[in-house]
């Protein structure tokens, strides 16, 4: 037998595991990188957080990336060059972290990389009747295994969008295997550059479980603040939003995309939620000039309402009482408190973060995507039924270091 496999074959025998969880998102903030320890698999996981850290992307990264993100053409050379550059870019992110932890990499068992997201075509949207659903992920996992000498899996969505599905979102597995509750339903809100959720059920019954993507959390509010504050990455704190006031007008405007009248479950990225986007709205209500302030509290609450909105259609749809719902949140929308504001105006709830769960909430998507690997290695059999959007699937390409 192929030592790589003898290997895999005896993590997959442990009691425990160490796993290093990495994440990074459409918003191109950098890399989330959590060290988690898992027991068991399926309904019996448990995770700890043994280390965590975000590395932020510098200028340069960001530009590179963004040459390709979310279009149509590109410099196909400069893509075949990124997809090696992200790939070995992470992995010596991952060495510098053990290295600061002082933990030696024969410690860790494997690694689960996301990859970096640079397009996502649900077939709703490239409408291109011969071809199927697509989305993908670059950052190769064969160089993240030779390079940290871990072995890694990656390429999660690939196996998602073969068995039907969209590519996304994946937190569901994770969020089900995890924070699901007896007597206690839950929406798990994940606020990144596109919003999502995650519908727990009380009664524990996989098959009940709902996943969506409700539209753009940070991505506009983000883009329009760096396109007014170039010095800017980000709305701090909604510091300019809240000095400004919503314009109804374009708000409206907004809303009135095809997107937000399709049924769920669905999903989306930059591909439409972009800076054009919000152009064309401007220039259909002649309010080019509006301020920036007045602008970024309308996105904000754009942001607000889809996923209310969206929220509202789960709760309707399923036989329980509102007060029945507790809202968990997670991703950098939970640092955003105008945003915060308007969702406990739209939604009679309890909101709490996923850090009231035991998980950091902005390590939460790395952590998910360790609960997949961990699923691919060492997980049974679960059914979500005939649920669209959930396929009941184990994902992630192995990639060993020799």
């Amino acid at each position: 037998m192929n030592k790589n496999i003898t290997t895999l074959y005896k993590i997959a025998q442990k009691e425990t595991r160490k796993i290093i969880g990495l994440m990074s998102g459409t918003s191109l903030d950098g890399l989330d990188i959590a060290l988690c320890e898992i027991s068991g698999a399926g309904e019996n996981t448990a995770v700890q957080i043994l280390e965590f850290e975000t590395i932020n992307y510098t200028e340069d990264i960001k530009t590179e990336i963004r040459k390709v993100f979310a279009k149509k053409t590109i410099d196909f050379q400069h893509f075949a060059l990124l997809n090696e550059w992200i790939g070995l870019l992470h992995a010596n992110m991952v060495n510098d972290c053990l290295q600061k932890w002082n933990i030696p990499a024969h410690e860790v068992d494997l690694i689960a990389s996301h990859g970096q997201t640079v397009l996502h075509a649900p077939k709703f949207l490239h409408q291109q009747e011969k071809f199927p659903n697509a989305t993908l992920q670059i950052g190769d996992g064969d160089h993240i295994a030779v390079k940290t000498r871990i072995i890694t899996l990656s390429d999660f969505r690939q196996k998602h969008v073969a068995a039907g599905g969209e590519g996304a979102p994946l937190a569901v597995y994770g969020d089900y295997l995890l924070f699901s509750k007896k007597g206690e339903n839950r929406i798990m809100l994940n606020m990144g550059g596109i919003a999502n959720f995650t519908y727990l059920p009380a009664s524990l019954n996989a098959s009940d479980v709902f996943v969506t993507d409700t539209g753009t959390a940070n991505t506009l509010i983000d883009i329009y603040t760096k396109h007014y504050f170039p010095e800017k990455s980000y709305d701090k704190d909604a510091e300019i939003a809240q000095k400004g006031a919503v314009n109804p007008e374009i708000l409206t405007e907004l809303k009135n995309d095809s997107f937000f009248q399709k049924s769920f479950p669905k999903t989306i990225g930059q591909e439409l939620f972009n800076f054009e986007f919000v152009q064309k709205a401007l220039s259909k209500t002649n309010l080019e000039n509006i301020s920036a302030p007045d602008l970024l509290a309308t996105l904000t609450r754009l942001s607000a309402e889809t996923i209310a909105e969206a929220i509202q259609f789960v709760v309707k749809n399923s036989s329980n009482e509102l007060e029945d719902f507790k809202i968990y949140m997670s991703g950098g929308g939970t640092n955003n408190p105008l945003l915060i504001k308007s969702l406990k105006e739209l939604l009679p709830f309890e909101f709490f973060k996923s850090d009231d769960l035991g998980i950091l909430s902005d390590a939460k998507e790395a952590v998910l995507f360790a609960i997949l690997a961990n699923e691919t290695v060492a997980g049974g059999d679960y059914n979500f039924g005939t649920n669209k959007g959930i396929p009941s699937v184990t994902m992630g390409k192995i990639s060993f270091p020799d």
